[in-house]
């Protein structure tokens, strides 16, 4: 294995912007790092963007409960499923190419969703937008570990969390201003249509400042894993969004159950996999790490529960309330400053004192934000206003805040080196399969509770209930995973340089990237 040391010092004399280039080169290379920047933002935005737009889309476009449900848990879907594959064909094939395969797909993919005739063709689309970012977006940050030494990773990947920020709060905004524009009358569409410009700009810049770069001896992709992967979701997934539509039928149940089946027989096939060739989807071996074992549920049930609190949130403010897409927006402002505040101190403050309390205290604070939240619906009813919802949604914020800048941290703590990679690529697809269960069930936790044929008077205090119900869920769900926290290491084990290298690139071996070209 080489040496922290050496390897950067191999990797910086060749790259654009190392010690031996020159000032045009070391342009180049922030050129690369705003583009990257700009294809994760897109991504970012794309899925907070959506969901303040659903209401339009439910209204304009006829759609069904279950393909609203599909519009979001399609995306995410696609996307969990295809993160690690993503991730390996960039090691195998060069991470520029596919960086530039995926942004080229998902501004198609985007058009697509723009100009859909039908809920059917935009949940297509959004599955197709969903697979292209997962191509895209495992190359990020690969090609920002590629193109600067590692004395500059620490700046960028600050820049990096100010853009998550940033995506949080404007994604929702944006989408409500565009709603509400209704720009050339086209309502709803602009939030996928504004894509467009953004990502042939980034796609031709992309291909004249961004570097090549690949995987000396990357994996063997496991394709047999991904489809046993989809398929599970697809068999538990399917039948939650469309069971309470048809009527809860005997095959929906007989595919949940199948769903474990599927799933059993990834185990074996991927402890087959492991033994004979040493590239499995998921490196089993991992599991047997309690801290690892531990986040990972950590991350899954964590993922269910904003996966339904989001969707639901959008609707009780929109169809249950009857606000705006702007009012709602606006709405959300607290809670997206108080996830970024609160992450940015849990990082450098707190986590480095107080160890895993932190994401304890997280998990209570947003169980206490739920129940806040539970509490008011209920007392002001229909009369509520944003500013009332603003203590709730700060405290969630903050919450959240505590739990997801560190808990990657957390998990990976006691994972050998050799698998850090690998690791952490299971810890992002994990999490966005989680989304994905968490907003199948809102077929079960929200619109189980409203019913078929509700008068317009009906309505809100339908979705206003159904709403108190679903964050009693989430409440629930808040209180396991404080328990489950107790199995995470009392504080995250310092990272020795190295060892963050192979977290960023997503790869298993822990080899440094071979610039070509």
């Amino acid at each position: 294995m080489t040496s922290s040391t050496e390897s950067s010092a191999t990797e910086t004399s060749d790259l654009p912007g190392g010690p031996a280039a020159g000032s045009a080169a070391d342009r180049r290379r922030w050129f690369a790092l705003a583009i990257v920047m700009t294809a994760a933002f897109m991504d970012l935005v794309d899925v907070t963007i959506v969901n303040i737009a659903i209401p339009s889309i439910q209204r304009n476009e006829h759609a069904t409960f279950s393909q609203i449900q599909w519009i979001t848990a399609g995306y995410a879907l696609a996307f969990a499923a295809g993160l690690i594959t993503g991730g390996r064909l960039g090691d195998i094939h060069g991470r520029k190419r596919l960086f530039l395969l995926g942004i080229a797909g998902f501004t198609v993919a985007s058009a697509l969703c723009g100009f859909a005739v039908n809920p059917e063709m935009l949940v297509a689309s959004r599955i197709l937008q969903g697979a292209m970012a997962a191509m895209m977006v495992p190359q990020v940050l690969s090609i920002v570990h590629a193109t600067f030494p590692a004395h500059e990773r620490g700046k960028v990947f600050g820049l990096f969390g100010a853009i998550v920020g940033l995506g949080a709060v404007s994604g929702p905004l944006l989408g409500a201003l565009l709603t509400e524009w209704n720009l050339f009358g086209l309502e709803w569409r602009p939030i996928f249509l504004i894509n467009l410009p953004v990502g042939v700009v980034a796609l031709i810049l992309g291909r004249r400042f961004i570097s090549e770069s690949k995987a000396p001896r990357a994996l063997k992709l496991d394709l047999v894993g991904v489809a046993l992967v989809t398929l599970g979701l697809l068999m538990l997934l399917y039948p939650l969004t469309r069971g309470r539509e048809l009527g809860w039928p005997l095959w929906g149940y007989l595919s949940m159950a199948g769903s474990a089946v599927v799933f059993a027989a990834l185990v074996a096939y991927e402890r087959r996999k492991a033994a004979r060739d040493g590239s499995p989807l998921v490196e089993l071996s991992l599991f047997k790490v309690k801290s690892f074992a531990a986040g990972i549920a950590v991350q899954t049930v964590f993922g269910i529960a904003l996966g339904i609190f989001f969707l639901v949130w959008t609707l009780y403010m929109q169809v249950g309330l009857g606000w705006t897409a702007l009012r709602a927006g606006l709405t959300g402002v607290p809670f997206s400053i108080a996830v970024s505040a609160a992450a940015g101190m849990s990082v450098q403050l707190l986590v480095p004192r107080f160890g895993r309390k932190v994401l304890q205290a997280g998990a209570l604070l947003m169980t206490l934000g739920v129940l806040l939240y539970i509490w008011e619906s209920d007392r002001y009813g229909m009369d509520i206003a944003p500013w009332q919802m603003a203590l709730p949604l700060v405290v969630m914020g903050a919450g959240m805040g505590f739990i997801v800048a560190p808990l990657t941290d957390a998990v990976l703590s006691d994972v050998p080196r050799e698998h850090a990679g690998s690791a952490s690529g299971l810890i992002n697809t994990v999490q966005q399969m989680g989304n994905a269960l968490g907003l199948g069930l809102v077929s079960v936790v929200f619109f189980g509770e409203i019913g078929d044929r509700l008068t317009a008077d009906q309505v809100g205090p339908a979705f206003a209930n159904a709403f108190q119900h679903a964050l009693g869920w989430v409440a629930a769900v808040l209180v396991l995973i404080f328990l489950v926290m107790f199995a995470l290491p009392r504080k995250p084990a310092q990272h020795v340089e190295g060892v963050e290298d192979e977290v960023v690139t997503g790869e298993a071996d822990s080899k440094q990237p071979e610039l070509v070209g």
